[in-house]
């Protein structure tokens, strides 16, 4: 295991999986990573210094690159602005990545870029590679009116798609089994526990319930279900 960072204990946050986790990414700190101009911002971490199961905002500064290293539990990014590369091509925003374990690159940036990344979180049958261009894919119907939806991977109790939710749309009230994952990429989304604006991240354990909604903003998520049983 790598060294500890000094203040690591700062860096461990929402591990208790019973309960709600929000972060607004927008008004939370960011930690320097071990790459020169790279930065991170923690949304649910453990006790792995630089091995841990995580799910951070990553942030490359121009000209900025990690070091070519192995993915020992998978990896999965959304690029939420800019442009990212590896030495098998570049991913502009929108781009869906999941890199299987065992898998290694080289990661960079050029122009600059950030990405929702989740470390160490793959079941371990999930071997996939899967890489979407989310700009380029068709919208499916949601299951009410105003809902669009873009399957992004399923496997086994795993679900993860982006949805896309038109102005004064409402869900109908529903309980997740295996709880419920959403960074709001756009727009605003709503529920009876609070609003999340753009760069909102929510996490609700299994079996929670809710029933959400949007205002005349409407919404843009990534929302993942079904894996925190």
């Amino acid at each position: 295991m790598a060294p500890r960072p000094a203040g690591l204990k700062s860096m461990i946050t929402n591990q208790d999986f019973t309960k709600r986790a929000f972060v607004n990414s927008n008004k939370d700190n960011w930690h320097k990573s071990p790459a020169d101009g790279v930065e991170r911002l923690f949304l649910e971490r453990d006790d792995g210094g630089e091995q841990a199961v995580a799910t951070t905002i990553v942030r490359f500064n121009p000209g900025s690159k990690f070091e070519q290293h192995e993915h020992d539990g998978g990896e999965e990014f959304l690029v939420l602005d800019g442009v990212f590369s590896d030495e098998f091509g570049s991913y502009p925003k929108g781009t869906y990545i999941r890199n299987p374990k065992g898998s290694v690159h080289n990661p960079y940036s050029r122009s600059g870029c950030t990405l929702f990344v989740k470390l160490r979180q793959f079941q371990d049958d999930d071997v996939i590679s899967v890489n979407i261009n989310t700009n380029e894919e068709p919208w499916l119907p949601g299951l009410v009116d105003g809902l669009s939806v873009m399957p992004l991977h399923n496997f086994k109790n795993e679900h993860t798609a982006l949805v896309k939710w038109k102005p004064n749309t409402i869900f109908n009230p529903h309980q997740h089994s295996g709880g419920e994952e959403i960074l709001v990429l756009e727009g605003v989304f709503h529920d009876e526990f609070g609003q999340y604006p753009k760069g909102s991240w929510i996490r609700t354990p299994h079996l929670s319930k809710h029933t959400p909604f949007t205002k005349e903003e409407g919404a843009l998520i990534f929302v993942k279900t079904g894996h925190l049983k």
